[in-house]
């Protein structure tokens, strides 16, 4: 995935009330930025820290610029948690995801049960349909190993139930956790920060659901899937 324009570098003065940030552009121009992360960005909210902007021409929009990576631990990290889906419709259709290869049509936001939708279905002659949810990572507290989430994550954990809920009717069901961050060689639940999520994926992996987990190269040109890596379960 290619940023549409070059990112603008900064650094950002304050995150604030979630969706915002006050950045000041190298020039020393000081702006509002859309800040597309609800999490608590633990270790990516500090001012002072280097960051990288994109800017919309779209008239609609309220503010011009967007929070796009921030600088830490000496590498980039992508905070925009727009950005997974679209990772991950890319690797599909490149087939960069071994074990999610093979399907023919990879359909999004599709409705299932009450009252929800799953971010891909994946479907193929002959094969199980695939139930896929994707989650951003960008949590590193321990040198190497990305975690997630960063808050309490309610409605992450009600996607782990439903995902529960398909595996045990006979079809595949798949989480995807993409870790945008370089610094990182394995992935664990944050017990600490949400012990229910962390009990949930445990409690869906037993029931039949897939736990994938690949990193990405960031950079200011643009993000992309690149590796596996290992899901580090609590006392392995």
């Amino acid at each position: 995935m290619e940023f549409p324009s070059p990112l603008l570098p900064g650094r950002l003065l304050r995150r604030y009330k979630r969706f915002f940030a006050d950045v000041v552009l190298e020039d020393g121009t000081a702006l509002t930025a859309h800040c597309p992360n609800p999490g608590a960005m633990l270790g990516l909210n500090a001012p002072g820290l280097p960051c990288w902007i994109s800017r919309s021409d779209d008239p609609k929009r309220k503010l011009a610029y967007t929070l796009e990576l921030v600088e830490a631990d000496g590498g980039l990290v992508g905070i925009n948690t727009l950005h997974p889906n679209r990772l991950v419709a890319e690797a599909l259709a490149g087939g960069a995801i071994p074990e999610l290869a093979g399907y023919r049509t990879h359909r999004r936001e599709v409705r299932h049960g009450a009252n929800s939708r799953v971010d891909f279905l994946l479907e193929a002659p002959g094969r199980p349909p695939c139930w896929l949810e994707v989650k951003n990572v960008h949590l590193m507290r321990t040198p190497r190993l990305a975690e997630f989430p960063d808050c309490v994550a309610a409605r992450s954990l009600k996607h782990l139930r439903e995902l529960a809920a398909v595996a045990r009717e006979g079809d595949r069901a798949v989480v995807l956790f993409v870790v945008q961050r370089t610094d990182c060689d394995a992935f664990s639940a944050c017990h600490e920060l949400d012990p229910a999520f962390a009990r949930g994926l445990e409690q869906a992996a037993r029931a039949g659901v897939e736990v994938l987990v690949c990193a990405c190269d960031v950079a200011p040109t643009g993000v992309a899937i690149r590796r596996r890596l290992e899901w580090r379960r609590r006392g392995g």
